[in-house]
């Protein structure tokens, strides 16, 4: 009896991983946004409502037409988006004077959580909440952190999937912003 038992443990075991070997195989990352950029071509970027991280309201992409935004998706939980937080908020510094703002995107975290982090770096950049994570599979975000810069006409200009540094926003903003950083 008991070997029967284990028989059928294993063989459904191993079902469960052959269904997730599947899964995991089938699923292809969406580079739509990457191949349009490559190739010069600009979409436009998703625009979703979301609430504010820490406050009253919501707020969307699409109040910062007529601006260049640096949309950073991050999470408290993601240890190199917490790393990029200090350069983000220099970036911010520096562009705010010339029509152009970091956003950030708080992706499935828990508020409390999330705001520790706005405070201990004294980010002065709007942050929104992704509660349940679909403004960024519009994104088709898949890790953390992730940066799309969006132009003026609210197209998306330049993607970075994991951490910005310093060389990629001094290579990706000046043509935006009409000079150096």
């Amino acid at each position: 009896m008991r070997k029967g038992i284990a028989t059928a443990v294993i063989a459904a075991a191993a079902a469960l991983v052959a269904l997730l070997a599947y899964g995991v195989a089938s699923q292809r990352t969406d580079t739509s946004i990457e191949d349009a950029v490559a190739t010069g071509d600009r979409v436009d970027a998703p625009e979703e409502t979301l609430p504010l991280l820490g406050g009253n309201g919501e707020g969307s992409l699409a109040d910062y037409r007529g601006q260049v935004v640096v949309l950073n998706f991050w999470a408290s939980w993601c240890p190199p988006c917490i790393d990029e937080l200090p350069l983000l908020e220099r970036t911010q510094r520096r562009i705010e004077s010339r029509g152009a703002t970091v956003l950030g995107v708080n992706y499935k975290d828990i508020p409390e959580d999330a705001l520790e982090f706005v405070r201990r770096f004294r980010l002065s950049y709007p942050n929104l909440r992704d509660r349940d994570g679909e403004y960024a599979e519009d994104f088709a975000a898949v890790g953390f952190p992730e940066t799309f810069v969006v132009d003026r006409r609210g197209r998306i200009a330049a993607v970075r999937r994991g951490p910005v540094d310093r060389r990629w926003l001094a290579r990706t903003l000046p043509p935006l912003l009409g000079g150096p950083l």
